[in-house]
């Protein structure tokens, strides 16, 4: 796992491996021109609204859930009482009936209980690694599901792996969630959802409860963050509200594999850390495994990382890197990545290839990933290397996923076949 000096995104990219990110093979246009973090389609259904017309409140901001008490009738001067109200007992002691609401009244309690619903969206599968991470596939709503990952012994609590796609509009080559077509971006309630269902599962309500395991977020899950920045603030003034779920900004990291414009904006508006999805320092071999190179090559990546708010040396930018045997793990390559580097404070995660069926990539040899750290090291860049958990789990983005489909296509044929 590395030391515990460790932050929680280089021990999460450390655990994925080579899939700690999902890379989908689908462009998408919208009315004959390219889609850019702005313009990307949002295909999302209202999934607060229950069937029965009934609204889900968990995951709702404050705002939304003011909105939702002013629809059923709630007195405009008491709105902003009973939205702190239910607010706190959704995001600080995570009740599951409004019955649980001591300090609101029976009548009210009632009406809410006609109205909403406290439900969580479906647990698909629920797996426990050997090594205590545990994975979750979840369903958000009909066709739609997403991975989350908790990684135990993460600065010495825990951090959470989300999602922020179905999916991802990108083409990297060494994925092997690639073969994962784009569904949609997620919403900010989808994205606070698997947030909930940890704490579920680990059963760490109230949120002023000491020793709790689940302490940092980590956006290196299914799909580009920056392709989805405004959900992501949103899911994050949820996230990181003192009277809610009450996880600091400083604990929480996104990682990008270099969508240019949005870094900037994203850092302003969620205060996050940075990673960057990095595995080449030379624009040519970059742009080969990592198509995104071309639109935004490693200049103006550098310059947005050099330009990101807050940016010191307590608070440096974590740059993932990859060994693929042979492609980028020679002695020149870690020369080209110090020279990269060079100004920027910055920490170097070191990913052992995870195969997965299908690739021509091969995981560099142990002593060549050491040679390869030895220099960084001495470069005066921190750079562990990862050490692999959840495997018995399909703990590497999308693998769950994808296996989760193949058995459903299995049983469907069975069952034409009967």
């Amino acid at each position: 796992m590395g030391s515990l000096e460790d932050s929680p995104h280089e021990v999460i990219a450390r655990v994925f491996g080579s899939a700690y990110r999902d890379f989908a093979p689908l462009r998408l246009r919208v009315r004959g021109r390219a889609m850019s973090a702005t313009t990307l389609i949002d295909r999302a259904p209202n999934g607060a609204v229950r069937t029965d017309g009934k609204v889900a409140l968990v995951g709702l901001g404050r705002d939304e859930i003011s909105a939702e008490l002013a629809r059923i009738g709630i007195e405009p001067k008491k709105i902003r009482m009973r939205t702190k109200q239910i607010f706190h007992w959704i995001y600080n002691y995570g009740v599951t009936s409004f019955d649980q609401m001591t300090n609101v009244g029976k009548p009210l309690r009632a009406k809410l209980e006609a109205d909403f619903t406290l439900e969580r969206p479906e647990i698909v599968e629920r797996l426990i690694s050997v090594d205590g991470t545990r994975k979750y596939l979840i369903r958000m709503s009909p066709g739609v599901e997403v991975e989350s990952v908790f990684i135990p012994d993460v600065s010495k609590t825990g951090a959470l792996c989300v999602s922020s796609q179905v999916g991802c509009t990108l083409n990297c080559t060494f994925c092997h969630t690639g073969t994962q077509p784009l569904v949609r971006n997620l919403t900010a309630r989808e994205i606070v959802l698997q947030v909930i269902i940890a704490r579920d599962d680990l059963g760490e309500w109230p949120t002023t409860q000491e020793n709790r395991k689940l302490t940092n977020i980590v956006f290196m899950g299914m799909g580009e963050p920056l392709y989805n920045t405004e959900k992501i603030g949103d899911a994050l003034d949820v996230i990181c509200d003192p009277e809610g779920l009450g996880i600091g900004r400083r604990r929480i990291t996104v990682s990008t594999s270099g969508v240019v414009p949005e870094i900037g904006p994203m850092g302003e508006r969620t205060s996050a850390q940075l990673a960057i999805s990095l595995h080449a320092a030379n624009d040519e071999l970059r742009t080969q495994i990592m198509p995104i190179n071309k639109k935004y090559p490693l200049k103006e990546l550098m310059q947005a990382c050099r330009d990101y708010p807050g940016l010191s040396n307590s608070r440096r930018i974590t740059f993932e890197y990859v060994m693929l045997k042979g492609i980028n793990d020679q002695p020149w390559h870690a020369k080209q990545l110090i020279k990269l580097l060079r100004g920027i404070p910055a920490k170097v995660n070191l990913i052992p290839f995870n195969p997965w069926p299908g690739t021509d990539y091969v995981c560099s040899d142990a002593e060549t990933i050491k040679s390869f750290a030895d220099l960084v090291n001495a470069a005066g860049y921190a750079s562990p290397i990862r050490k692999t958990r959840g495997q018995d789990i399909f703990a590497a983005c999308g693998q769950l996923k994808s296996d989760s489909e193949k058995k459903r296509a299995s049983a469907i044929r069975k069952a034409a076949k009967a």
